[in-house]
């Protein structure tokens, strides 16, 4: 524990020694050496920190010695016995080997058998009458006990009956790699924690440490490490222990330190100071045939507060696939140009930026107010006036793609910036808009619902608008589960809803055939749904197509000129269609829900009817058939996507484990959310006390602070 009183240099110094010992490389440590740290290294462990953080993934419960007679089978126990008989045995007409060790303690006999074993050391170790301890799962063959390859002891190896409880008790399994045995980890593990309490110190407040009432850092990886008999852990789940979630605090608690310390930091800086003013807002309002639902009134309330303020906004607005974003978006565009600022909003395509514009310009007819749109297609001529229009400082919104990051677009006045579907930039892309003015406010949109957890871990510095409700007059979509045997029954349906003039979606998540999954591609799917539904226009859109080639097939169903889309995912982020109110998604059970959730949204943007088809087949899991039931069941996006988290994890929630996401190494953005809230507010407690963290009992924040997230929570931010 850190003592209470020590100057600065004091602290300074214990917090340097421990965490330089904390970075000590692996092959330094007793028994380990250059050939095992290499193997240590695949696992990415390369120092001492490393080592301590590799926590066991569950425990063998070697707690009681069994008489042979009593140990059960089908599960894993610890017996001791007497050697009776060793040696090879050959199975079969092929002759193949196996050592066999025949063990008694009074109580009755049991085979250890190995298939893969050293002959030579084994014909030496294995003598009648020599005794062994004996680990492993027991099991019946011809009515006869067995261990297969169990881990073994000779009890003449033990010093002493210290030594011989040492392999007793719960004993901790860890991930390995070919060539490092359970053993040498333990190994390594034991010279480790012979240094760490004299070399491992506490950096949590007092305060924190009493709240939670929570152990030490070195009491807790002990415990993990080394259970006593008595704390009896979960034997296969032990992540819940008062000593995991200790240290899951601790990590929580210096993530989150971070992220406010990186807000208050923003809070500092000062920006464009907008005026409220309403003309051409509430002009607009009037023009519209419906009324704002009470998620786009406070979404819009909030983002005017910020930029009413001296600080830049940054924030992020979250809506559920089709809850209004875009009028949002546009109100605080407004507000800008009517206090004589210019706006602009960039897109991931150019047919989401020219649907914006169309949107934008059919909203503002009649006011005067200049809306532009650049984007790759732009025409020179057009191009030119666009450019000498911004960088005269002429009050305007300009909508576009990444176009709008060409040395050449340079703005004079501009004070707000908006990033529409913001996962699909880079971060340098984002930083690229910001850059073309100092310190403009900053609104990042996002059509992903992304749950409470994760929003705290990736978007913890930023102020965060949600909007849950539907504007009004949107019909529910109605979505089934849909078994192969039915397919007929959907093709017909499908025409009939195409010829009362409806489009239609065929959803499927490859484009080419793969020989290791059994999945329909929609290349092949293309040809056949041609030859089905030859009456109509079917045609096909994939991710391997040219950008030029894939806005051209959209248009064309956007202007109603072909009624049958097939498609992978490209169109899961795209523009409305309002026609379009029947998808069908092939493989469903191969999607995550929060995909399926923004495939559905596709439809259900017109006045009619909407229909989502969740095809499948009889050889899902039980699990798949659970997460499509949640589908059919809800139309909530926040919470499927708080279920998505649950089933697949967060890594595999964002896809392809998207940058800007911590690897937590003890704590869990599914099951530890209480633990993520409680570090939350600790950190602004603590920085609304302390904003500079010069307290004595806070000094020692900083430095670990720095050693843990330094260079990766630049990440998250927006820009």
């Amino acid at each position: 524990m850190l003592p209470n009183k020590k100057d600065f240099g004091e602290i300074t110094k214990d917090v340097s020694d421990c965490l330089a010992w904390l970075a000590s490389p692996l092959q330094y440590l007793k028994g380990v050496g250059p050939y095992l740290a290499k193997l240590f290294a695949r696992l990415k462990i390369h120092n001492y920190e490393d080592l301590l953080y590799h926590l066991p993934f569950r425990y063998l419960d070697r707690r009681t010695i069994l008489a042979i007679a009593r140990a059960p089978a089908g599960k894993h126990g610890v017996v001791c016995g007497v050697v009776e008989a060793a040696g090879e045995v050959i199975l079969g007409r092929k002759g193949r080997k196996i050592f066999e060790v025949i063990l008694s303690d009074g109580s009755g006999f049991l085979t250890a058998k190995w298939f893969h074993y050293p002959r030579k050391f084994f014909l030496e170790r294995f003598k009648k009458g020599e005794k062994f301890l004996l680990f492993g799962e027991v099991s019946y063959f011809q009515h006869e006990k067995q261990m297969i390859h169990p881990e073994v002891t000779p009890i003449k190896e033990f010093f002493d009956e210290e030594d011989f409880e040492q392999h007793l008790g719960l004993i901790p399994v860890y991930s390995t790699t070919e060539g490092l045995s359970q053993r040498q980890i333990r190994k390594a593990l034991d010279a480790l924690l012979v240094e760490m309490p004299q070399r491992l110190i506490e950096t949590l407040p007092r305060s924190l440490l009493e709240k939670g009432n929570w152990p030490d850092p070195a009491e807790s990886f002990c415990r993990i490490h080394r259970p006593n008999d008595e704390d009896s852990p979960e034997i296969e789940s032990p992540r819940r222990t008062l000593f995991h979630r200790r240290l899951a605090f601790e990590e929580f608690f210096y993530l989150q330190l971070g992220l406010a310390f990186r807000r208050q930091r923003s809070q500092v800086l000062r920006g464009v100071a907008h005026e409220s003013r309403l003309k051409l807002r509430q002009e607009l309002l009037q023009k519209l045939p419906f009324a704002l639902t009470a998620g786009q009134q406070r979404a819009i309330a909030e983002i005017t507060r910020d930029m009413c303020s001296s600080r830049p906004m940054n924030r992020l607005l979250q809506g559920d696939v089709g809850s209004g974003k875009t009028l949002v978006c546009l109100m605080a565009m407004l507000l800008a140009v009517e206090n004589g600022r210019q706006a602009a909003l960039m897109a991931p395509t150019e047919l989401l930026a020219d649907q914006h514009y169309q949107n934008f310009s059919r909203w503002l007819e009649g006011s005067g107010l200049p809306v532009r749109l650049l984007t790759a297609s732009t025409k020179e001529a057009e191009r030119k006036e666009t450019l000498g229009l911004f960088q005269a400082g002429t009050p305007a919104i300009l909508l576009g793609t990444h176009a709008l990051l060409e040395a050449d677009v340079e703005f004079e006045n501009l004070s707000l910036v908006v990033i529409d579907e913001q996962h699909r930039f880079g971060v340098r892309q984002r930083m690229g808009l910001m850059k073309k003015s100092r310190r403009p406010d900053v609104l990042v949109m996002t059509a992903t619902p992304i749950p409470r957890s994760l929003a705290m871990t990736l978007y913890g510095d930023l102020d965060l608008s949600l909007m849950t409700e539907m504007p009004p007059g949107r019909q529910p979509i109605q979505t089934r589960i849909m078994f192969e045997k039915n397919r007929p029954k959907l093709e017909e349906f499908v025409r009939v809803k195409v010829k009362e003039g409806r489009q239609a979606y065929f959803v499927f998540p490859l484009i080419e055939e793969s020989e290791k999954l059994d999945l329909k591609d929609a290349t092949r799917a293309f040809e056949k749904l041609k030859k089905i539904f030859s009456e109509f226009q079917v045609e096909m859109l994939h991710g391997r197509m040219k950008n030029s080639q894939k806005e051209a097939v959209m248009r064309r169903f956007a202007a109603g000129e072909v009624q049958i889309l097939v498609a992978t995912t490209v169109i899961e982020v795209g523009i409305d269609v309002p026609n379009a109110t029947l998808m069908v998604v092939e493989h469903a059970e191969r999607f995550g829900l929060s995909q399926l959730h923004q495939l559905r949204g596709r439809v259900g943007r017109g006045a009619h009817k909407s229909y989502c088809v969740l095809a499948t087949d009889f050889k899902q899991s039980s699990l798949a058939k659970e997460r499509l039931q949640v589908m059919e069941a809800s139309a909530d996006g926040f919470k499927i996507a708080e279920e998505d988290l649950k089933i697949r994890g967060p890594g595999d929630f964002l896809g392809t484990r998207q940058s800007g996401l911590p690897d937590f190494r003890v704590g869990s953005l599914v099951s530890d959310l209480d633990l993520l809230e409680a570090a939350r507010n600790a950190a602004q407690e603590i920085l609304e006390k302390d904003p500079h963290l010069n307290l004595p009992e806070h000094r020692v924040l900083r430095p670990v602070l720095e050693h843990r997230w330094r260079g990766r929570l630049g990440l998250a931010q927006v820009g």
